[in-house]
């Protein structure tokens, strides 16, 4: 999954990821997939693992950034 965010300093790259990964797992969760969810997730109430790869793209521009995500496979 490709994400295109654009985020002004002084807030970092991994704490936008923090974020968008935190509210997901929120609203994944208060969605109607509660019930399948708690079947393969019985221990806590999560959806995301631990990493994540990010990276800041500086003076790219969103064309080519989007050619790039479109030849990853």
């Amino acid at each position: 999954m490709h994400f295109l965010i654009h985020s002004m300093p002084p807030r970092s790259i991994t704490s936008c990821v923090g974020k968008l990964k935190q509210e997901s797992t929120d609203h994944i969760w208060r969605s109607s997939h509660r019930s399948f969810l708690v079947k393969h997730f019985w221990k806590e109430r999560t959806f995301w693992s631990d990493g994540c790869f990010v990276c800041s793209i500086g003076e790219a521009s969103p064309d080519t950034i989007g050619q790039h995500i479109l030849t990853q496979g």
